[in-house]
């Protein structure tokens, strides 16, 4: 069976801790994205999957057999990596075709599943070039063809779009999907982009500091983020988030005090005994409106920038405690530089969290 299970994942460098008490499970035809900032250990995490780091500390198994003393080429693995490491005097059904000989099929079963693989990716018109001939797609096709020609047991990607233009990256994602959904094998992608991991990954594993800060669909990490990082670091632009006080509770209304003004919003019971501590409220960019005059509900603040995006622009209003708020909206709505906007809050999507930067639900 094709499984990843990764349990207290631990790796020292010396007395750097990089990856700490990671646990991580990815099933059959599930694909997982690892994504963080640089620095934050998803890179190592992915290596002591494959073999090419040992283990601190922690057990690495695939498909249910204990990996960590296995030798990478005997884990039955077929990994992918940000550079493309084709044999660049060897043509691209070559280098398609470079894991078959070891399996030892014959000539003609090689070039049936060359063509296979090829026809999938659709990389037929270019099998008799080298890969100095060929665009940077199609060259990260080939990689991920010669990936899974041989049919190995689960699959390992190494931010495999980063070297990709951003039309490229986006025809990529979606290619790589259609060919992961087809294959039932338990997938792990490294990556730094959150729109990749968002549109990928059936979940997400946010990574921080070598630990695992939340894992969920991306539905769940998006609009649920356990705390102050997730919520931060999902989403594009950054979610606002304010610091404050609760003031006083009614009914399941609360009154926040922010440094400039104050806001009432709906909030959960567990809320109900914070009243008097510093929480932070969270409004993602999208969850503002501008309305013709303050409520109770808004926050006020001057036109700083505006940021054309399309069919959307984004508003950046500096509010009177110097506070930079982010605010998309339909290109329709017009606003200048030095307008004051009063920019109420959608309350179905605010967000709290307490003293520790942790989400109160």
């Amino acid at each position: 069976m094709s499984t990843i299970e990764a349990t207290s994942l631990t790796k020292n460098f010396g007395s750097f801790t990089a990856v700490r008490d990671v646990d991580l499970s990815v099933g059959q035809g599930e694909v997982v994205c690892l994504l963080g900032p640089s620095g934050c250990g998803k890179t190592t995490t992915l290596r002591m999957i494959a073999g090419l780091e040992s283990v601190t500390e922690g057990e690495v198994r695939i498909g249910g057999k204990l990996m960590n003393k296995i030798s990478p080429e005997k884990r039955d693995i077929a990994m992918v990596f940000q550079f493309y490491a084709l044999y660049p005097s060897v043509s691209i059904g070559g280098n398609i075709e470079m894991p078959l000989f070891r399996a030892g099929l014959s000539a003609a079963e090689r070039r049936r599943e060359v063509a296979r693989v090829a026809g999938i990716l659709q990389l037929d018109d270019v099998l008799d070039r080298l890969p100095g001939q060929v665009s940077e797609g199609e060259k990260q096709r080939a990689a991920v063809a010669r990936a899974i020609v041989r049919d190995p047991n689960c699959f390992l990607f190494d931010e495999p779009l980063s070297r990709l233009d951003v039309e490229l990256r986006h025809s990529m994602r979606g290619q790589i999907k259609e060919v992961l959904s087809g294959l039932s094998k338990a997938t792990v992608i490294v990556t730094h982009d959150q729109l990749e991991a968002l549109t990928m990954a059936n979940r997400i594993a946010i990574m921080r500091d070598g630990m695992i800060e939340q894992i969920g669909t991306p539905h769940e990490v998006f609009s649920k983020p356990r705390n102050i990082f997730v919520a931060g670091f999902i989403g594009s632009p950054k979610m606002n988030l304010f610091e404050g006080r609760f003031s006083s509770l009614s009914g399941d209304m609360a009154t926040i005090e922010l440094s400039a003004e104050r806001v009432t919003i709906p909030v959960p019971s567990a809320v109900s005994n914070m009243q008097g501590e510093t929480l932070t409220l969270g409004v993602r960019p999208r969850a503002l409106e501008p309305v013709d005059s303050p409520n109770q509900h808004s926050l006020t603040g001057q036109v700083e920038l505006i940021e054309p995006m399309g069919a959307e622009t984004l508003v950046h209003v500096r509010d009177e405690s110097d506070q930079d708020l982010r605010v998309v909206v339909p290109r329709h709505i017009k606003v200048i530089i030095g307008e004051v906007l009063h920019l109420a809050c959608d309350l179905s999507q605010t967000h709290i969290f307490d003293g520790k930067g942790l989400a109160v639900r």
